[in-house]
């Protein structure tokens, strides 16, 4: 499922502006950008105005419900856009996934598209992503990265094997962490 474009990139993230209003991929999801994919995993969603020097404004004081606040004033989908920023953790090339940053970031308008399950689970055959996440610094906090495991547990078959495999290299990335540790186990476990 395309969800959006990319409107501004480096060498590890980037950030894309979604087609609708409020339809941006959760906390954690894996998406993938560009051809050959680059694929990031989703650690901040935005909703603002479009012109930055155009600042929101409430406008729901006489109507009762969220709804009725939209119908009565359209405009306000074309006046906010949803982005969110993506951390990227690795890339596709002729020998498969590669799960380090790529040479080159994508491309801007590169589309960006949601992972399926069967994707997910071809990408994170192979655990070395969550060097990446693990080591983001503080633009990933210990939320992301439990939303990503969930995510990424829930589109394994065999789910409790694949649990107990990710906590056991999530330990071995964080063994001198133990608190961001037992934080993001909580996260998965909850």
């Amino acid at each position: 499922q395309r969800v959006g474009e990319v409107i501004e990139a480096n060498s590890a993230s980037f950030v894309a502006q979604c087609y609708q209003l409020y339809t941006a991929p959760p906390l954690g999801h894996l998406v993938r950008a560009g051809s050959p994919a680059i694929f990031g995993v989703v650690c901040r969603v935005t909703t603002e105005p479009l012109d930055p020097g155009r600042p929101v404004l409430a406008r729901g004081e006489g109507v009762e419900t969220e709804e009725e606040l939209y119908r009565e004033n359209p405009q306000i989908a074309r006046l906010l856009t949803s982005r969110f920023d993506a951390l990227i953790v690795g890339h596709q090339t002729d020998q498969g996934h590669q799960q380090h940053l790529p040479p080159l970031p994508p491309r801007v308008h590169s589309f960006v598209h949601s992972c399926a399950d069967q994707e997910i689970v071809q990408f994170t055959t192979n655990l070395d992503f969550l060097r990446l996440l693990a080591t983001a610094g503080p633009t990933v906090s210990e939320e992301v990265i439990g939303a990503c495991i969930s995510r990424v547990v829930a589109a394994h078959p065999n789910r409790e094997q694949f649990r107990v495999q990710i906590g056991k290299a999530l330990a071995g990335e964080l063994a001198g962490d133990l608190p961001k540790l037992n934080a993001i186990l909580r996260r998965i476990l909850a």
